[in-house]
C-alpha cells in the first residue's frame, strides 16, 4: 500500500500535467502549420506570378481578351490553384478563372493577403489567398490574384496531432514506467543504486551480469543508429541555411569543440611586389567553399604555405590570423621542400591520383618515390593537427585526395578525435581503382575517418564497392557505414556548394547593362553580340577542348552565327610543370586559332582565350555580362562555376549549358544538360541559349537560383558538423554502456 502511494505521488501530477501540454500544444501546432504553408505558398505564388508576367503584360498591352483569358484559365488547371484572377492597378477585375468566387473584389483580396495567415473561407472550403504584382517596379502596375487550396493543410496538421498525441501516450507511459522502478528500487532499500543513478550509472546495472547486459548493450546501439538515420533525413527539410544557423549548430551540438581544417591549398596567400607584400587568394573552388566555414567556426586552417612572402608574415609558431582585413581563424602553414612538393603534389597527387578518379582518358603515372613523399607529407600535417589540438577530441575537416593517408595517421595519435574527410573529385568503379599498386594503404587511411563525404551518392555507392572488393571489412549498406579494424565509418554524400551573396553585396554590383558595358568596351564587340563565357582552370577534365568543338559545330551548323557568336574562355593556368598539362594548353591554342582562322574575319574573332587569373569582381562582371554560361566537365565531383554563374545573375536572365558528367547537374535540372562528347548536341545547346525567349530565362533561372540559395555552403558544411555532432554523441553514450557491461555484476 504504501509503494502504491508513492507511486501515485509520482503519476498523478504527471498525468495531470501531459494532458494540460496537450491542451496547449496542439493549438500551438496548428497555428504554426499555417503558417509555415502559408510562407511556402507565398513563395510558390512569386514563382507562379513570375512565369505568368510576360505573357499577361503581352495580352493587356496587345488588348486580346480572349487570349487573356485563355492564359488564366490555363494557369488554373493547376492541381493547387483553387481559382485564378486579375487585377488593375485601381483594384478593378479585369479577368478571373471559372472557380473565383463573385463575391471576392480585388480590394478584398488585398486586404485578406497582408494577414499573417492568409486565410479565406469559402462555401468550398478554406482557400489561402496571394496577390502579387505582375512588375514590381510598378507601385501602381496589373496584380494577380492567386487562391490555393488549403485542404492539405488541413490533413497533414491531423496528421500532426495524431502523431503529438501518440509521442504524449508514449512518453507519459515511458515516464510512469521509469517512475514505478524508481519507486520500486526506492522502497526496497537499494541505496546504492539510487546513488549510481546520481552519478549517471544507469538503473540496471545492478540487476544484470555482464553476459546478459551485452545483448541489451548491442540493442541500444541499434537503436541510436535508427534515430540518427531518421533524425539526418529530417534535417533535409531545413529551408535556410547562413553563417548565423551554422553558429547556432556549432554552440548547440559541438559546443566548446575545437574545429580544425587541412588541406593543401591554404584561403590566402602572401607575395612580394614593387609595393610590397600584398595578400591574394588563390583560385580553388576548395577554398571558395571551405573558407565561409571556417569565419564561422572560428577554429585554425592547417595548409601548405606556397607564396613567396609566407614565411615572412608568420609567427614563432608559423600561424597568422586570417582574412587579413579582420582576423576570425588561424592559419597555420607547412612547409615543403622542392623535392617533396613534386613528388607528394605534382607527383603522386596530380600524376596518379587526379587522373585515376577522373575518368578523362588520362593514364595516371605511378612512382615508388612519389608514393614515399606523400606518405612523408601526409605524416608532416598529421602531427601538425596534434600540435594544434587543444584537447584529445577535436573535430578535424581533412579535404580531399592530397590526405587520402591522414585520417588514419591522426587517429592512431587522437583515437578521440572526431575526422571529417570530404573527397572533392569522383571516386571511380573498383576496376578503375585496382591500377594503383597501394590501393589498398589508400582504403585503409581513408576508412580512419570518423565520417567520409562524397558529393553523389553515386560516388558513395564506387567507394563502398572498392573496400568490398580490397579489403576485409563489414558493410552495413543500410546505414551507409564500414566498420573496419574496430573503427566505424559513415559514407555520406554532401553536394558542396557557394556561399549566396548577401544583399548589400548583391546592391554593390554594377548593373547587368553597365557589366555588358564595360565588358564589350573592353573587347571590342558590337552591341548585337550573343557573349557565352566559360570560367576554368587549365584542366583536361574540364572539357575545354570539347567546347570549343561545340562552338565550331555551331558556326557550320548555324551560319547565321557567324560574326554574331563571340565565346570567351577563362583558363587559369595550374600545374603548369607537369607536361600532361602544358601539352594540353597548347591542344586548346592550336583549336583556337583553328576556329578563329576558320571564321574570323576583320575585326571579329569567335573565340578569346583568356589565359590569365582573374579575380570575382572581374570574373562576376563576365558572368552578368553574358547571355550564356558552358560547363561542359567530362568528370566532375560537383563544378562550383556553375553555381556562381547562377549567383550572379540577379536579373533572373542568361542560360546555364552543364554538362551531364559534373555532379552540379544532379541539383541544377533546369539548365541545358548536355553530353560535352557529343558535338552535334552541344552545338544545338549553344544555338538553344542563344534564341531561348526572355520568359523562359526567367523561369528556369528562378528555380535554378532557388536551389543554389537553398543548398549553399553553410548547408553543406552544417550537415556535415551536425553528423560529427551526433555521432560524438552517440560514441559517448555506447562507451559508458560498454563501461557498465564491463563492470563488475554487483555493486560493492
Amino acid at each position: 500500500m504504501k509503494t502504491l502511494q508513492l507511486q501515485l505521488r509520482f503519476l498523478i501530477p504527471l498525468l495531470v500535467s501531459l494532458v494540460i501540454a496537450a491542451l496547449v500544444v496542439l493549438p500551438l501546432m496548428d497555428q504554426l502549420t499555417l503558417r509555415w504553408f502559408s510562407r511556402d505558398l507565398n513563395t510558390r505564388g512569386t514563382a507562379v506570378a513570375n512565369a505568368l508576367s510576360d505573357s499577361l503584360e503581352d495580352a493587356l498591352a496587345s488588348g486580346s481578351a480572349q487570349r487573356l483569358q485563355m492564359l488564366i484559365e490555363r494557369a488554373a488547371r493547376d492541381e493547387r490553384l483553387v481559382a485564378i484572377a486579375l487585377c488593375s492597378g485601381t483594384n478593378q477585375l479585369l479577368r478571373h478563372s471559372a472557380a473565383f468566387p463573385p463575391s471576392l473584389s480585388c480590394a478584398e483580396s488585398k486586404r485578406v493577403a497582408r494577414e499573417p495567415e492568409q486565410r479565406l473561407e469559402l462555401r468550398t472550403g478554406a482557400v489561402h489567398v496571394g496577390v502579387f504584382a505582375l512588375n514590381p517596379e510598378r507601385s501602381n502596375g496589373a496584380s494577380v490574384v492567386l487562391l490555393h487550396d488549403l485542404s492539405f493543410v488541413e490533413r497533414r496538421s491531423q496528421d500532426t496531432r495524431q502523431y503529438l498525441i501518440a509521442f504524449i501516450v508514449v512518453l507519459g507511459f515511458v515516464i510512469a514506467l521509469v517512475t514505478v522502478v524508481v519507486a520500486q528500487l526506492s522502497w526496497r532499500g537499494w541505496v546504492s543504486g539510487m546513488n549510481a543513478i546520481l552519478r549517471g550509472e544507469g538503473l540496471i546495472r545492478p540487476f544484470l551480469p555482464p553476459p546478459e547486459l551485452q545483448p541489451v548493450a548491442s540493442e541500444v546501439r541499434a537503436r541510436l543508429r535508427d534515430l540518427e538515420d531518421e533524425f539526418r533525413r529530417s534535417q533535409e527539410l531545413v529551408m535556410v541555411w547562413d553563417p548565423e544557423r551554422l553558429r547556432a549548430l556549432l554552440h548547440t551540438q559541438l559546443r566548446g569543440d575545437q574545429v580544425i581544417v587541412v588541406s593543401n591549398r591554404e584561403p590566402y596567400l602572401h607575395e612580394h611586389t614593387d609595393q610590397g607584400i600584398v595578400v591574394r587568394r588563390p583560385a580553388s573552388g576548395l577554398v571558395t567553399a571551405v573558407e565561409p566555414v571556417m569565419r564561422a567556426c572560428s577554429g585554425t586552417w592547417i595548409a601548405h604555405g606556397s607564396g613567396g612572402a609566407d614565411r615572412d608574415v608568420v609567427d614563432t609558431h608559423d600561424r597568422i590570423g586570417v582574412p587579413p582585413e579582420s582576423p576570425e581563424y588561424h592559419l597555420r602553414r607547412i612547409w615543403l621542400t622542392e623535392q617533396e612538393e613534386q613528388g607528394y603534389y605534382y607527383g603522386f597527387a596530380n600524376e596518379g591520383m587526379w587522373p585515376l578518379c577522373h575518368v578523362a582518358h588520362v593514364r595516371p603515372v605511378f612512382r615508388e618515390s612519389d608514393w614515399e613523399q606523400y606518405r612523408i607529407v601526409n605524416q608532416r600535417f598529421a602531427d601538425a593537427v596534434v600540435q594544434e589540438a587543444r584537447r584529445e577530441d577535436p573535430v578535424v575537416l581533412v579535404q580531399d585526395y592530397h590526405f587520402a593517408l591522414l585520417p588514419q595517421m591522426i587517429a592512431e595519435k587522437l583515437p578521440r578525435a572526431t575526422i571529417l574527410t570530404f573527397w572533392h573529385i569522383p571516386w571511380p568503379n573498383p576496376e578503375s581503382f585496382g591500377i594503383c599498386p597501394w590501393r589498398k594503404e589508400i582504403l585503409q587511411g581513408m576508412l580512419g575517418s570518423t565520417i567520409l563525404g562524397f558529393h553523389t551518392r553515386f560516388h558513395c555507392k564506387n567507394f563502398i564497392e572498392t573496400v568490398d572488393r580490397y579489403l576485409e571489412a563489414r558493410i552495413e549498406h543500410e546505414h551507409s557505414s564500414i566498420s573496419f579494424q574496430g573503427s566505424e565509418t559513415l559514407i555520406e554524400s554532401y553536394p558542396i556548394s557557394i556561399e549566396w551573396p548577401t544583399q548589400a553585396e548583391v546592391e554593390s554590383w554594377p548593373a547587368v547593362a553597365e557589366c555588358r558595358r564595360r565588358v564589350f568596351e573592353r573587347m571590342q564587340l558590337p552591341p548585337d553580340t550573343c557573349l557565352a563565357v566559360g570560367v576554368d582552370r587549365f584542366d583536361y577534365t574540364k572539357g575545354i577542348l570539347e567546347r570549343l568543338r561545340a562552338v565550331e559545330g555551331l558556326l557550320e551548323r548555324y551560319p547565321q552565327w557567324r560574326g554574331k557568336f563571340v565565346f570567351v574562355q577563362v583558363a587559369a593556368p595550374t600545374r603548369a610543370a607537369l607536361d600532361e598539362y602544358r601539352n594540353f594548353r597548347d591542344r586548346i591554342q592550336l583549336a583556337t586559332d583553328r576556329i578563329n582562322q576558320r571564321f574570323g574575319t576583320q575585326g571579329y574573332q569567335p573565340v578569346h582565350l583568356l589565359i590569365e587569373h582573374h579575380g570575382r569582381e572581374q570574373i562576376n562582371e563576365l558572368f552578368r555580362a553574358a547571355q550564356m554560361c558552358v560547363v561542359t566537365s567530362l568528370h566532375d565531383g560537383m563544378n562550383l562555376v556553375s553555381k556562381e554563374f547562377v549567383a550572379a545573375r540577379d536579373d533572373e536572365q542568361g542560360v546555364l549549358i552543364l554538362s551531364r558528367f559534373a555532379g552540379a547537374a544532379r541539383e541544377l535540372t533546369e539548365a541545358l544538360i548536355v553530353n560535352p562528347y557529343h558535338v552535334e548536341e552541344s552545338a544545338d545547346a549553344l544555338h538553344r541559349a542563344a534564341t531561348m525567349p526572355p520568359a523562359e530565362q526567367r523561369e528556369r533561372m528562378a528555380s535554378l537560383r532557388m536551389t543554389v540559395r537553398e543548398y549553399n555552403v553553410y548547408r553543406w558544411a552544417g550537415r556535415m558538423l551536425a553528423d560529427a555532432g551526433r555521432w560524438r554523441l552517440r560514441a559517448r553514450i555506447e562507451a559508458r554502456v560498454q563501461r557498465h557491461a564491463d563492470g563488475p555484476t554487483r555493486p560493492a
